[in-house]
């Protein structure tokens, strides 16, 4: 298992569609790709939507096979899970997506002002105990974050089989002002006609199979 891992980051750190900065170079600034992702690594001028906690990437992978109009980053920490994503995208040349290795906490060290058009939060570790609650990807230090990268009235999705995390990040949209968009506590038994409904990751399908609700909503940061 170790070497395995092993072999699949060392091919990770090879593939030119996938960014592992340092943390010393995020902290001074020193980023190249920051601010110039379109110019730089898309090569083209098109919006950028991310994935924060991609996992194996499933989700960027998908959308950018249904949206060349748009590029795709998923962003993770884990290597060995995002490898899955970068090799198939790599395998199908699929241009308009790409992967960054990093803590979603460094975000605003890896993306300019405006940079970011939407944003898709999936199935994120909804972090129950309380002491954990700030790790929330949609706790209010998060959004702050977002903001500063995210253009204004840019969307954000979570899509997650967590009640508890789609009740969490509601009474987080209210008491902050932010403008919920749209909203449903079982998206595929109410049939909703909300785009990306088609696209299910691996872990999604378990829950299903389970009879797992997945929730999901969209909203835009009033801040």
């Amino acid at each position: 298992m170790a070497k395995n891992k092993l072999k699949k980051f060392f091919q990770l750190s090879s593939y030119k569609h996938v960014e592992e900065p340092e943390l010393k170079v995020l902290k001074e600034g020193l980023y190249a790709m920051k601010g110039n992702w379109k110019e730089q690594f898309f090569k083209n001028q098109n919006p950028i939507v991310l994935e924060l906690g991609c996992g194996k990437g499933e989700y960027s992978v998908a959308l950018a096979k249904k949206h060349p109009e748009k590029n795709f980053i998923g962003v993770d920490i884990k290597g060995a899970r995002m490898w899955d994503g970068a090799t198939k995208s790599l395998e199908e040349n699929i241009s308009n997506v790409g992967f960054l290795r990093t803590r979603i906490e460094w975000i605003e060290d890896c993306f300019s002002k405006d940079e970011v058009d939407e944003i898709w939060i999936t199935f994120p570790d909804p972090q129950i105990k309380y002491r954990r609650s700030l790790k929330r990807l949609t706790h209010p230090i998060f959004l702050k974050r977002y903001n500063n990268i995210l253009r204004q009235k840019g969307y954000i999705n979570l899509k997650t089989d967590s009640i508890f995390l789609h009740a969490f990040t509601l009474g987080v949209i209210s008491s902050e002002g932010h403008i919920l968009e749209e909203v449903t506590q079982d998206l595929y038994s109410e049939k909703r006609n909300i785009e990306h409904t088609d696209i299910k990751t691996y872990y999604e399908n378990i829950f299903l199979k389970k009879n797992i609700p997945i929730t999901y909503l969209r909203f835009q940061l009033n801040y």
